[in-house]
């Protein structure tokens, strides 16, 4: 069993939204994702699917991009990414996917999933300060997303007297640094929780070039973003 991760497959099967206007590189992206994705992972493996997956804007309209999704092998993990305004509640979301008979796939929100060696949270994280676009707007959020990563790391924390420690691989949508690359209240909480290894997305093409990717301060960083995988889920562990 291995743990995969790719982030922005940005699913357009039930919209009229084609990507290929943001360059070549995204063409036939749905098509080459699929391939790659079934040339790489087993049903055993799980994958993590950090945000953006598709551009439906209401959960009805998703319905042809979680049956893609659900029609791949492995256990998919999908958190909210900044695209996906299908996303509704908890409870709203683990209806439909009971109501659909989706059965591989589960959300990270608020809480955590213990596979045999680690312990996967996250959250979707925001934009961080510092950053030149950050307005007071953006505090409460950022501020509510810090919240919900340590509430993801609780749960998993909680599990410990029963399951035993785990290395834990947190997920995010968005980068845990600003433009300057400055730390932020998401990088201080994976120190506080001991993380060993933070996967991202969002940033795409030129974007790519100011993620920060390696090991810092004993994180290891890593960008997921499916144009940046070249659309090939990459193992993780």
């Amino acid at each position: 069993m291995a743990v995969y991760a790719i982030s922005d497959l940005h699913l357009a099967l039930g919209v009229d939204k084609p990507m290929d206007i943001f360059g070549n590189k995204w063409q036939d992206y749905m098509e080459k994702t699929q391939v790659l994705w079934k040339e790489s992972v087993s049903n055993e493996d799980f994958i993590i699917v950090p945000g953006d997956i598709s551009w439906a804007t209401y959960l009805n309209e998703a319905y042809k991009d979680f049956k893609y999704i659900e029609n791949l092998p492995g256990k998919k993990i999908i958190l909210k990414g900044n695209h996906d305004y299908w996303w509704t509640t908890a409870r709203k979301l683990e209806a439909y996917l009971a109501e659909n008979n989706f059965k591989t796939i589960n959300f990270l929100h608020n809480n955590c999933f213990i596979t045999e060696k680690f312990a996967i949270c996250g959250t979707r994280g925001w934009k961080c300060p510092g950053d030149d676009d950050f307005k007071e707007d953006d505090e409460k959020i950022y501020a509510r997303e810090v919240q919900r990563l340590e509430l993801s790391l609780n749960s998993y924390i909680k599990t410990i007297p029963e399951n035993g420690e785990r290395e834990i691989i947190v997920a995010l949508h968005y980068m845990p640094f600003n433009s300057k690359t400055e730390t932020s209240g998401f990088v201080d909480l994976m120190q506080k929780y001991k993380v060993k290894m933070c996967i991202y997305g969002h940033l795409h093409g030129e974007g790519a070039k100011n993620a920060i990717i390696g090991e810092l301060e004993g994180i290891k960083y890593i960008l997921v973003a499916a144009d940046h995988l070249n659309f090939k889920p990459i193992i993780i562990s």
